[in-house]
């Protein structure tokens, strides 16, 4: 029979056990100093304090300090730094030496209080998910706000991310522990990002993220986050990873659709890849990679065991034990690259298409591809030639077009790539390098290009006599490529090429309605799972809407029913207009159209309005500028932003640097890391930028900005030589806006870089001297 041990402590032993506990505790809290991890003293100045951190930051910054403890310290730092930034915090740890951040997360004064002895969960130190000694898999996948923003974020367009939020006294992140961790190692090795965020250390990242409990997991795709809410087992969570990624990444083919699934190359500009496996579903790793490289190839899944398929696995000689890939480009009926494995890993699926992400010759069709096909030039071995072929998509074209392409698949140089356009789609990039300005299209003609910078230089030669596919034309283009091998000085003439068309952008109002239909998604998610506190200022909005539009159907029924005698008098007189009085236009009662762009100031009485309290999906967009040149880049912002006017969701406002240099000074400080702005250790350097002509856009409801920043294009007057060694500095005001219609399709597009702030800094009224 076994024996029951008890065990009985004495009230005396009791109080000893409390207090030995709670004097670790005190020591813990003690070591946390934030004078002394920041090195000031508790007179310094909110100045001394600010330069102190900024040159702690960059020195203990995890991802350039790579000694170990590292990221303790940096934590520590920025910790002590929103302590002792904040007046408020300042104050109550001077007097009590504790700060809000030592109360549970997300419950405010929580905890047991007996008369004057308060309780919280600082005062008993058990190990259980603490810093010192969590998991390595955690710390090795610890969040901070700026890497998710700047990292996580973007990154998400290529992979979705799995993000677990946790805490140091979270008693039931242990329970799911094990299954975590097993996931982890799972879906890491197919390609998903891995995320852990502590609250008691990144509670802003947290409260950014709308995590309000712990444990909580979370997916975010495309930059879009989308809570966990069911058992955590791992069937649950990878099929929660399989639908965040969108729908139709793969294409089902058979012997009835491979034809038009290869054939389509020419539509997608894409290259097509065929997976050939057994299993009935395509597996996950395939949707993953499919996912990562949308924007360059089309992937489509062939089951092996379906009747349907024998005649593709007949035609390509496929061996059904193993899982084999296969990539097409310009031919459909022989695969460009081919490999076969029994354990198809991410790296070699990852490394076989990176060596066939582009087609043979493909069209460049936006500014992306022509930057990645067609590189701008680093060093001098490195160089990198495009031999353009300018040519159309009519019929007549077909013949040049496909000697094009049987001249670049004998091409063997590794530093020149073959590519067309169409001159009707790019007709701006034509008309440059054509040199014409009527509106007849010229032959097709070949260019050799080698970009010289971003902004659009490049060194360029025509290929004489035109291109008609002859081999008289194909020796010409052979010489000229062998002369380029042996004299790059052949490239003698420049010029500045502008950004090309997006010709797969698709339409506003195809945008809007998948918009909508996410955030339609995003409502029905939240009811079905009662977040109530992310639902209720949604569902205040619907009631008042309700409510105001029930009032204007009874007002408008009261008034029908008022003014109904008076109708027949009004009749008579409208008889009488149409008999000849003036002013009886029957469009005389619409509202005349606007022909002007309403451009409002933004100050201190506008700024809560316009701003701060600014309706979810609204952005405001604002002009920089001084008295000195508010006429000036007024008149160019309104030419700019005109066509824009249409749009309901966009406000148009300016801020005069005059008044308020502090708040724009202040707002890209939040956002210093993530614009990587280059500045002196010194503050008083930030003066001497010229924020004059910088372009603004704010959402207030979500907090981040889009940038645009002055950029020379030299349109005007003067060689070019000499246009291109001007500097940002001495742009003549006239030309710092050039690039503005380009900057805001993309904006509208939502393929800007969106830079996240805490919050939106005072605007307080301040008048500079004059």
């Amino acid at each position: 029979m076994a024996r029951r041990t008890r065990m009985f402590l004495t009230f005396p032993g009791i109080v000893v056990v409390c207090l030995h506990l709670l004097g670790g505790s005190m020591e813990t809290a003690n070591e946390v100093d934030p004078y002394k991890i920041l090195g000031v003293t508790k007179s310094a100045s909110q100045a001394e304090i600010k330069k102190v951190y900024k040159r702690l930051v960059r020195e203990w910054h995890p991802d350039k300090n790579k000694n170990e403890g590292a990221e303790d310290m940096f934590i520590k730092i920025t910790k002590s730094y929103e302590i002792l930034s904040n007046e408020e915090k300042r104050t109550n740890y001077d007097r009590y030496g504790q700060t809000d951040d030592t109360q549970p997360y997300g419950h405010g004064h929580y905890g047991h209080r007996h008369d004057h002895f308060y309780f919280d969960e600082s005062f008993f130190h058990f190990p259980f998910n603490n810093k010192g000694n969590r998991e390595f898999a955690d710390s090795k996948y610890a969040l901070h706000f700026n890497q998710y923003v700047n990292d996580v974020v973007p990154d998400s367009y290529k992979r979705p991310y799995l993000i677990k939020i946790t805490s140091d006294w979270c008693f039931s992140c242990i329970h799911i522990e094990p299954v975590w961790k097993e996931v982890v190692l799972e879906l890491e090795a197919l390609g998903v990002g891995i995320g852990v965020v502590d609250v008691g250390y990144e509670r802003r990242l947290a409260n950014h993220l709308g995590a309000h409990r712990t444990p909580s997991i979370l997916g975010v795709i495309n930059g879009k986050v989308t809570f966990f809410h069911y058992a955590v087992v791992k069937e649950h969570l990878r099929q929660f990873v399989e639908d965040l990624l969108p729908q139709r990444l793969v294409d089902k083919v058979t012997d009835r659709n491979d034809f038009q699934f290869l054939n389509s190359w020419h539509e997608q500009n894409k290259p097509h890849v065929l997976l050939f496996d057994q299993v009935p579903v395509v597996p996950l790793l395939y949707k993953l990679t499919a996912f990562a490289y949308k924007d360059y190839v089309q992937f489509g899944y062939v089951d092996q065991g379906l009747s349907e398929t024998a005649n593709l696995l007949k035609q390509f000689n496929i061996n059904t034990y193993a899982p084999t890939m296969l990539v097409f480009k310009e031919s459909t009926d022989k695969p460009a690259d081919i490999i076969q494995a029994k354990g198809m890993k991410k790296q070699i699926i990852d490394e076989f298409i990176t060596n066939n992400k582009f087609l043979l010759v493909p069209r460049l069709v936006n500014q992306k591809l022509f930057d990645e096909l067609c590189p701008v030039k680093q060093f001098h071995r490195r160089r990198k030639y495009c031999v353009l072929l300018i040519t159309g998509d009519e019929e007549s074209y077909t013949i040049g077009n496909q000697a094009f392409l049987t001249f670049a698949s004998t091409n063997t140089l590794e530093v020149v790539r073959f590519a067309y356009v169409y001159q009707r789609l790019q007709q701006s990039l034509c008309d440059i390098l054509l040199k014409t300005k009527d509106s007849t299209p010229p032959p097709p003609q070949v260019f050799i290009l080698e970009r010289r910078n971003p902004a659009g230089k490049v060194l360029y030669k025509e290929v004489a006599g035109g291109w008609n596919g002859t081999d008289e034309d194909k020796q010409r283009l052979l010489d000229e490529l062998e002369r380029l091998q042996k004299d790059p000085s052949i490239l003698n003439y420049d010029a500045m090429l502008p950004e090309l068309n997006n010709e797969f952008a698709s339409m506003f109002l195809i945008r809007w309605i998948y918009t909508a239909y996410d955030y339609i998604s995003e409502i029905l998610d939240d009811i079905l799972h009662n977040n109530w506190r992310e639902m209720m200022p949604l569902l205040s909005l619907i009631f008042s809407a309700l409510f105001i539009l029930f009032g204007t159907v009874v007002v408008q029924a009261f008034s029908d029913s008022s003014e109904d005698g008076k109708s027949k008098p009004k009749a008579k007189e409208g008889t009488k207009a149409e008999n000849g009085s003036p002013g009886s236009s029957s469009t005389s009662s619409r509202p005349p159209k606007k022909n002007f762009v309403e451009v409002t100031e933004l100050t201190d009485i506008t700024y809560t309005s316009n701003l701060v309290k600014l309706r979810p999906g609204h952005m405001n967009v604002v002009l920089v500028l001084t008295d000195a040149t508010k006429n000036v880049l007024l008149s160019k912002f309104a030419k700019e932003v005109y066509s824009f006017t249409g749009s309901l969701t966009l406000h148009f406002s300016f801020l005069n640097m005059d008044k308020h240099s502090a708040w724009m000074e202040t707002l890209l400080e939040f956002a210093q890391d993530a614009m990587q702005i280059d500045t002196e250790e010194d503050d008083c350097a930030r003066h001497k930028i010229d924020y004059t002509g910088y372009v603004l856009a704010l959402n207030g409801h979500k907090k981040y900005l889009c940038l645009f920043k002055p950029v020379y294009t030299g349109e005007e007057g003067g060689s070019s030589e000499e246009e291109g060694s001007r500097s940002t500095a001495t742009l003549q005001i006239h030309h710092k806006l050039d690039r503005l219609g380009l900057w805001m399709e993309r904006l509208m597009e939502g393929t800007l870089p969106r830079y996240y702030i805490p919050g939106w800094p005072g605007l307080d009224k301040i008048t500079g001297p004059k």
